[in-house]
């Protein structure tokens, strides 16, 4: 858990390495499809055989351009390819092909929004362009295996600045940053696949020092909650190291969620282990205006924006404004409904309450069962007294999974608004009747108590009444 006013304070820097959307790997041909029979996406190139050569993916790069744009980085017109070299079974060539001394991508900015608090400013030191290595399989029987399809797969690299103080601020940054991403058509946001996967950088230092303590690096935190989690742990482990007399080591650690402790993974290499040099096989990486500019013309507005936009312009709660905004195709649908039915406020309303109980989302895409036309059509009816709320929810349930028309649906059904005084006054004497003590509540003076009267009638008549006359009914028979 998060450590309240104490001697110390931490400091925290995320890499996050996310999967750009392309169909093939970023120097080869080879599909990036998940799922497939393991070491089946593969080829010479991905396997590091001699005399294959890399060729760069021009989807991957237009992809990374969008990225740095969203982040506002700034882009480089010319940037190097280098050989991070390292040996670990899931890398055949012995080397992982990325960025060091001269990235694409520099100095981004996120402003983290944290509830009751104001905005965190993140900075975002680079993006860089890098090969992702394969994944070892351990105990299968008594061997560890090696799937390489992910080898050779695009990623970016999103490294910050160490400027998140908590767990909390660090895992309110990374869900900001896969809501950018998404919305950015760049990336699918799964962390359970491993297409969005975090390390964090964690040190201590004594409060309001500027120095930086020694850090250890968390590896491949796939969950928002493990993230916090790990980090609380390692932040406790520090502590307790440091009040102990003990000094921290600098390290890559792993988390274990079972035992909610961090344990040591291998000694924490620094650039010069990774002994870099540029990639002699790639020429430099050139990035022309034309690239820049088609790539800023596909973004589209970022969650960030349209929450301030739909709560200042449109009105809407802000934690209304944020369920619509958490996915592309749910914003998508607000603003095709509203586009239909202009009461932004009753169109949210509708959605969060209705809407996305049967929706499905999945990467960047959604599917919902019913369609923003249908869903202006039925609040149309509703707000022309056709029906009533509780009509429109019998009608919303039809028109699920169907290409049916609300209005049909109402006539098919014979919907209607009672607005017949001399056929609702009966009912609402007879509940007054039932309930003298709710009656009484009313006549004491409790005006909100007339609605439990009302959700009565509505029960009695299936729906069907107009509640503003069912209302004036009942104010007249309890004065």
């Amino acid at each position: 858990m998060e450590r309240g006013v104490s001697a110390w304070e931490a400091v925290i820097g995320l890499e996050v390495h996310a999967q750009l959307l392309t169909r093939t790997k970023l120097f080869c041909g080879c599909s990036t499809e998940f799922g497939r029979p393991p070491n089946s996406n593969v080829c010479a190139v991905c396997l590091g055989l001699p005399g294959s050569l890399p060729v760069m993916n021009r989807a991957a790069l237009a992809l990374a351009v969008r990225t740095a744009l969203a982040l506002g980085c700034n882009v480089e017109k010319k940037s190097i390819f280098a050989r991070k070299n390292y040996f670990y079974p899931d890398l055949p060539k012995g080397y992982q092909i990325s960025q060091y001394e001269e990235p694409f991508s520099t100095h981004g900015l996120l402003e983290v929004e944290l509830e009751g608090r104001a905005p965190r400013r993140v900075r975002i030191r680079r993006v860089h362009l890098e090969e992702d290595a394969g994944k070892n399989l351990h105990g299968v029987g008594s061997d560890s295996l090696v799937d390489l399809n992910r080898a050779g797969v695009p990623l970016v690299e999103i490294v910050s600045e160490p400027d998140l103080g908590s767990s909390s601020e660090a895992s309110a940054y990374l869900k900001m940053l896969r809501d950018i991403l998404v919305f950015a058509a760049v990336n699918d946001g799964n962390l359970e696949e491993g297409s969005f996967r975090c390390d964090a950088n964690v040190s201590i230092r004594p409060r309001g020092a500027q120095e930086l303590g020694t850090r250890a690096e968390l590896k491949n935190l796939n969950s928002f909650r493990f993230v916090q989690r790990a980090i609380d742990a390692e932040i406790s482990r520090q502590i307790r190291l440091v009040e102990s007399g003990g000094v921290v080591e600098q390290e890559t650690r792993s988390f274990d969620p079972d035992t909610g402790m961090t344990a040591t993974l291998r000694s924490k290499e620094d650039a010069h282990d990774y002994r870099y040099f540029p990639e002699p096989d790639l020429p430099p990486l050139v990035i022309d205006d034309a690239l820049i500019a088609e790539e800023r013309s596909k973004l589209a507005e970022l969650p960030a924006s349209l929450r301030r936009r739909w709560v200042t312009e449109l009105g809407l709660p802000p934690p209304i404004a944020a369920t619509l905004s958490s996915h592309p195709a749910t914003a998508r649908f607000f603003e095709d409904a509203r586009a239909r039915f202009n009461h932004p406020l009753k169109v949210a309303n509708w959605i969060v309450t209705e809407v996305l109980r049967s929706a499905r989302l999945h990467g960047i895409s959604g599917e919902f069962a019913v369609s923003p036309a249908q869903v202006g059509e039925l609040l149309e009816l509703v707000e022309s007294g056709a029906i009533s709320g509780k009509q429109a929810k019998e009608v919303h349930a039809a028109i699920e999974g169907t290409k049916k028309s609300p209005r049909a649906v109402v006539e098919e059904r014979g919907l209607r608004v009672d607005r017949d005084a001399g056929s609702l006054e009966p009912v609402c004497r007879k509940l007054i009747e039932e309930h003298p003590k709710q009656a009484a509540a009313v006549r004491g003076g409790k005006k909100t108590v007339l609605g439990f009267f009302v959700g009565k009638v509505m029960q009695q008549t299936g729906g069907s009444a107009d509640p503003k006359l069912v209302s004036e009914l009942l104010e007249k028979l309890l004065a």
